[in-house]
């Protein structure tokens, strides 16, 4: 009996290296077949959002005053041209769908080398509630892998990340990745160099939404906290902002004051611009979401003013 626990021992051995192996190796061949034949292969890599651009920018940004981070609504809404041009130094290191998960991720790659006075966290309610997986495939699809990859992966613990993460590190081995380039322009979108995509002026057709409510997720929330405690650590101040939507959007969430009431229990500050600023549905949005040109320049005009009345 102990020679057969041993000869089986013997062959798990040998089969789980070579399984393992043998699955890597189909999962780089299988690659690039039509998409109907790879439901669990999605390459987001050099795609919408211009997040390779922006990763491959931050590996050479160095003390900054403002560092942006969060979702579409940082990089869509934070425009690094106005900030510079009432001298302040900034980065936006936002993302698609960007949950406190990869927040925590890409700030423990670039926290340290960007070295920001200030971080100004975009809190967008809906992704506290988000798996994170399309922000996961991003990063791991955009950025070098290192031992964070591997982190995020495991976090994430998913077939589709860690296909993708397999892919990244085959892209990486077998081509000169540090080389390529992304278009600055890609459709209506522009990649400015700060980490900011511009949107071709455009305006949105206000609509009306159902009653629907925030869903805020625990783990997610204490995940921000540790976002939190890990500037602290290194003497940097956290600013929450809650970023414009349109008026009829966030009105249709019965709940907007407990998503209120959970950030202004926080020792940090938090401003709510969809409260504090007035702006138009059909004059100030490209779509419910996010700020077309005009709208940005009015929000950040104002987030600039209110962080000086602040002394901040």
């Amino acid at each position: 009996m102990k020679t057969d626990l041993n000869r089986l021992f013997i062959r798990l051995v040998f089969f789980l290296p070579m399984s393992l192996f043998i699955y890597m190796l189909l999962v780089i061949l299988w690659w690039n077949a039509p998409g109907a034949f790879k439901p669990n292969v999605n390459d987001p890599f050099r795609s919408y959002g211009h997040t390779f651009s922006r990763l491959r920018e931050a590996d050479s940004v160095t003390d900054i005053d403002i560092l942006f981070i969060g979702s579409s609504h940082s990089y869509r809404g934070f425009d690094t041209r106005i900030f510079e041009r009432n001298g302040l130094a900034t980065f936006n290191l936002g993302s698609g769908a960007q949950t406190p998960m990869q927040t925590k991720i890409l700030l423990s790659r670039y926290l340290d080398k960007m070295s920001p006075k200030k971080i100004i966290y975009e809190i967008y309610p809906g992704t506290l509630s988000l798996d994170g997986l399309e922000s996961t495939l991003d990063i791991i699809a955009n950025d070098k892998v290192d031992y964070l990859s591997f982190l995020l992966g495991f976090k994430q613990f998913n077939i589709r990340s860690t296909n993708m993460l397999i892919y990244s590190i085959y892209r990486t081995l077998t081509s000169d990745f540090e080389r390529l380039e992304e278009p600055d322009i890609k459709g209506k979108d522009k990649y400015i160099s700060g980490g900011y995509v511009e949107k071709e002026l455009r305006f949105f057709k206000k609509v009306n939404y159902p009653s629907q409510n925030w869903q805020l997720n625990s783990e997610k929330l204490f995940v921000v906290d540790e976002i939190v405690d890990l500037a602290n650590q290194c003497g940097i101040e956290t600013v929450f902002v809650f970023a414009p939507i349109t008026e009829s959007l966030y009105n249709s969430y019965c709940n907007n004051n407990r998503i209120d009431s959970v950030f202004k229990n926080k020792k940090e500050k938090y401003f709510n611009f969809n409260i504090l600023l007035n702006l138009d549905d059909s004059l100030h949005f490209y779509d419910a979401h996010h700020l077309n040109q005009n709208g940005v320049e009015m929000f950040n005009e104002a987030l600039i003013d209110m962080l000086n009345s602040k002394g901040m």
